[in-house]
């Protein structure tokens, strides 16, 4: 994809290339050893805890707590990753204050939960740094095999709960590395140091698992080979097809997809290569335009505008992902919804948004209308179903596809987890727990 510079020479909008190294180092830092100790102090060690309940993986959250209180941080990682195998990335990533840390009971009667996130992060860093040697030993091989069909955190967590059971699994992925959004569509300042990869790395030593990139569903692979081929089938797909803006979408230069944006700039080996607009618009409102927006600014472009159809209480991002968005100079407009990408000679230009309301609750676009100029668009507004190779073999409904709680579609052979399935929260988080249910269940079957 080719984004805009608007004299492609012209390095004046651009950064010092040490400036680049300090936009993008990790955003929030680790807890030391010290602060880790304080903090696992502050936890009560609920009995019936409600953290844990509210963790979607079940990590038991006193008990990996009490272990770095105790000074025992092996024993604490081994807590959270018999629990969430992605444990690390997700102490990350994962919006604890609405989960874990919004259970928390301090919450009750104080102003601050029992930082757990970091907490998670600070045991599991420590575990990796350490080598991360293995924790669990493979069960016997069972002479089954399985077919896992995107290596994102869905598919990882099956592969590998799948393999210590005993099952040879093949992983299959469209990309040259494996990880999914964890590897290709997080900020830069997330996920610092090749973490996804470590972690990847972590998760084969297991054994069992061999890796296939570069293969497409669809392309490369056919489902009901795989079905043929495979005693069970699991599909991760994710969502990779950008959803369209409603709109009229002309080829101009710096008219792109969000997701592209952070892929092109995640995998970049010189951050002072990628082109960016000097007056950049990102549609819609989710944590995908916050990310982009936030590194837009961070590479270098001197305005940003996140534009939303809705109020600034209804965007998906949350509280703390559109704070960090402002405290980086992102502006923020909220009812407005683009009607018009404007171009000239090529290039886009700026687009029309006309203003909009709530009215009997329902989205209302109104007359009124204004131009924010731009030479660089970004569309930010969700991703579908790339249904290529499903072939009418499982079930959707809006677009994704149809499972029981326990991941099973409606093939027999077939189950699926993660942003692909129906009725989930697009957590990564969640796409785990879904992997390690559709493992739990295939093995049953398997065993049957």
């Amino acid at each position: 994809m080719q984004w805009l510079v608007t004299v492609p020479d012209d390095r004046r909008a651009r950064l010092a290339p040490e400036q680049y190294a300090s936009n993008f180092c990790e955003a929030h830092g680790p807890l030391d050893a010290r602060r880790a100790q304080l903090e696992a102090e502050r936890c009560y060690y609920c009995h019936d805890a409600p953290c844990t309940t509210a963790c979607p993986t079940g990590i038991d959250v006193p008990t990996f707590i009490g272990r770095i209180a105790d000074g025992n941080l092996r024993g604490a990682a081994a807590a959270i990753l018999s629990a969430n195998p992605l444990g690390g990335m997700c102490a990350r990533v994962c919006p604890t204050e609405v989960l874990c840390e919004h259970a928390c009971v301090r919450n009750t009667g104080e102003t601050k939960p029992v930082a757990i996130g970091e907490l998670q992060r600070f045991a599991t860093d420590h575990f990796f740094s350490s080598g991360g040697q293995p924790l669990y030993s493979r069960a016997d091989p069972t002479g089954r095999r399985v077919a896992v069909v995107g290596a994102g955190p869905a598919g990882l967590a099956c592969a590998h709960r799948l393999a210590l059971l005993g099952h040879a699994i093949t992983l299959f992925d469209a990309r040259p590395k494996l990880g999914g959004l964890n590897e290709y569509g997080l900020a830069a300042y997330k996920t610092t140091g090749n973490f996804a990869q470590q972690e990847v790395a972590w998760l084969l030593s297991v054994g069992g698992i061999e890796v296939r990139t570069g293969t497409r569903l669809g392309q490369d692979l056919c489902l009901d080979e795989l079905v043929r081929d495979y005693d069970a089938v699991f599909l991760g797909l994710g969502l990779g097809a950008v959803n369209s803006i409603g709109i009229p979408e002309p080829e101009l230069t710096g008219l792109g997809a969000a997701v592209d944006f952070i892929a092109d700039l995640r995998q970049a080996a010189d951050l002072g290569a990628i082109p960016v607009g000097r007056k950049v618009l990102v549609i819609g409102g989710g944590m995908t335009a916050v990310d982009a927006a936030v590194q837009a600014r961070k590479l270098g472009a001197e305005e940003v505008t996140i534009v939303y159809r809705r109020g600034l209480h209804d965007m998906p991002a949350s509280g703390h992902e559109r704070e960090w968005a402002q405290l980086n100079g992102v502006l923020i407009r909220e009812w407005a919804a683009p009607i018009k990408v404007l171009g000239e000679n090529g290039r886009v230009t700026g687009m029309r948004f006309a203003r909009t309301t709530m009215e009997g609750g329902k989205l209302v676009t109104g007359d009124e209308s204004f131009v924010l100029a731009a030479d660089m668009v970004l569309k930010a507004i969700g991703q579908s179903l790339n249904r290529g190779g499903l072939e009418g073999l499982v079930e959707l409904r809006q677009g994704r596809i149809v499972t029981d709680d326990e991941g099973r579609t409606s093939h027999p052979a077939i189950w699926a987890g993660g942003d692909c399935r129906f009725g989930g929260l697009d957590l990564t988080v969640e796409a785990v727990e879904h992997g390690k249910l559709a493992a739990a269940s295939i093995d049953a079957t398997l065993r049957a």
